[in-house]
């Protein structure tokens, strides 16, 4: 399995989004508007591959120099368990860690609470909701 940054506007990109679309959007009735994607040009998107098909993605955001926050993390719905989702949280980590940033926040979907929590996420503050189900805010610092 093969974890990177990818472009955004290419064909890796391309299915970034499809895989998004099925896994986190179509579920709750959503898609994406052509803006939503053009503002994802200044984010860091990452990837896992096996070849050239896509298992996984998630992509940072800058909230401030110190914290970048997690953003769309999603894996085939026949591969979840099975450690894509773990490595790309500790490349995406360690990316944030390389580029400076001290600590990294996410708006958790309530079900996916104990995956991160494993991974040494707490919970802040009271569930919300967001794209019609419950959040939480979940952070932790980098060291």
């Amino acid at each position: 399995m093969a974890l990177k940054i990818i472009d955004h506007g290419s064909y890796e990109y391309q299915q970034m989004v499809n895989l998004r679309l099925e896994i986190l959007r179509k579920p709750l009735g959503l898609s994406f508007t052509p803006e939503e994607l053009e503002t994802e040009k200044e984010d860091i998107l990452i990837a896992a591959f096996e070849e050239e098909k896509i298992l996984g993605c998630c992509m940072l955001i800058e909230s401030d120099p110190q914290t970048v926050r997690l953003r769309q993390m999603a894996v085939l719905n026949n591969l979840q368990g099975k450690g894509i989702g773990r490595a790309l949280m500790q490349f995406a980590e360690n990316l944030a860690r390389d580029r400076g940033y001290t600590r990294m926040t996410m708006h958790a979907r309530a079900s996916a609470t104990g995956f991160y929590e494993k991974l040494g996420y707490e919970i802040s503050g009271d569930q919300f909701e967001e794209v019609t189900i419950p959040h939480y805010i979940m952070e932790k610092v980098l060291y």
